[in-house]
């Protein structure tokens, strides 16, 4: 479970406090992360190697990232936060601390103890911040819903772990559900 801190902080203080920590800092207050589970963890490492394959096979120039990875999403708020699939197309957003800036693709697998992390708190923020596409994939329930940025408003649809899901990003590029469930 994501567990608020009730202190504010700044973007320097939060990184002052070191990075042997699973945390985010979302409006200046830090959410603890819940170590994630086996199912969640095969999920994340059977998408994330079927985007690196594709990207790698189709010489796009993008580079993915699994969690723990920081991505502090704008300039000018005080926000960082640690997606478990993050796509950057932009190589000029990457420093030593991750990505500042929105990446091209997030996706975010829920989990089962505070599903509205990242069904309302973090779609508001990667919309806010132009991410172009946003997964929310949901072991529980076996559903994907897809977000994809339309001028600067989400579009959804929703997807279940039975579907071939196409990638907005990638033209052409497909992820069969029934795969990355039967192998996590």
């Amino acid at each position: 479970m994501a567990i608020r801190h009730e202190q504010i902080y700044t973007v320097e203080e939060f990184y002052a406090r070191g990075e042997d920590k699973r945390e985010e800092l979302i409006d200046g207050f830090i959410y603890d992360m819940a170590t994630p589970n086996r199912r969640h963890q095969g999920i994340l490492m059977q998408l994330a190697s079927r985007i690196a394959n594709h990207i790698r096979e189709t010489g796009k120039d993008c580079v993915v990232y699994p969690a723990p990875f920081g991505v502090k999403l704008s300039k000018n708020k005080d926000n960082v936060v640690e997606p478990d699939i993050s796509v950057i197309c932009d190589k000029e957003k990457l420093n030593d601390r991750g990505c500042e800036g929105a990446p091209d693709w997030i996706v975010e697998i829920v989990s089962p103890t505070n599903p509205g992390h990242d069904y309302v708190l973090k779609l508001n923020l990667y919309e806010e911040a132009g991410v172009r596409e946003y997964w929310i994939v949901d072991p529980t329930t076996e559903r994907v819903l897809v977000y994809h940025l339309d001028k600067e408003q989400f579009r959804c649809t929703q997807y279940t772990f039975a579907d071939t899901i196409p990638v907005m990003i990638c033209e052409g590029f497909q992820i069969d559900f029934k795969e990355i469930d039967n192998e996590s």
